[in-house]
């Protein structure tokens, strides 16, 4: 499944625009700015910065009139990457300390209270085994939110984390 998401220099998509149907590591050379996005399939994360860094948005099939407003990003979009679809199982293993070392804990499931379920909140590193994830730094799917796909994260900085502290992590299922 390709996806197709657009960028609009100003809201209400208008002014100058951008379409991409992949993963992009530099959008600035086609856009000054970015106010809304419309993103017409798939699902895409989008970043402030080049190469996939700062903070990251999930944008799924939808209008986004108002990036500021509607997602609460500004105004500055300066890479994305198109999640790729996913029917199989989802599975990933979180470790207390750095090097997929110390006490370990696999989930396989959306959790909402990472603290209520595993009596911890801190993750130095992780494995994604099956699956694209949603990481949260808060409860209930809120906050400052990182983009998991298959493979190894070896400390925290590695999925984009600001610290080691995770609320929630959500399993990415819906591509339409």
């Amino acid at each position: 499944m390709s996806g197709k998401i657009i960028f609009y220099e100003d809201r209400n998509f208008q002014g100058r625009f951008h379409e991409c149907n992949n993963d992009c590591a530099d959008l600035h050379s086609y856009f000054n700015r970015c106010n809304s996005i419309r993103v017409e399939s798939g699902s895409f994360m989008v970043y402030e910065r080049p190469n996939y860094l700062g903070n990251q948005f999930y944008l799924r099939r939808g209008d986004y009139s108002d990036n500021q407003r509607v997602i609460g990003m500004n105004d500055c979009v300066r890479s994305c990457k198109m999640i790729p679809l996913h029917s199989g199982s989802y599975r990933m293993r979180l470790y207390e300390r750095p090097d997929m070392s110390g006490q370990s804990h696999e989930l396989v499931d959306d959790c909402p209270n990472i603290q209520d379920r595993l009596n911890t909140s801190n993750f130095n590193s992780c494995s994604v085994i099956d699956g694209h994830w949603l990481l949260f730094d808060q409860p209930n799917y809120r906050g400052r939110v990182c983009y998991l796909k298959p493979g190894e994260y070896r400390k925290y900085s590695d999925w984009g984390g600001v610290s080691s502290r995770v609320g929630s992590i959500r399993k990415i299922t819906d591509y339409s």
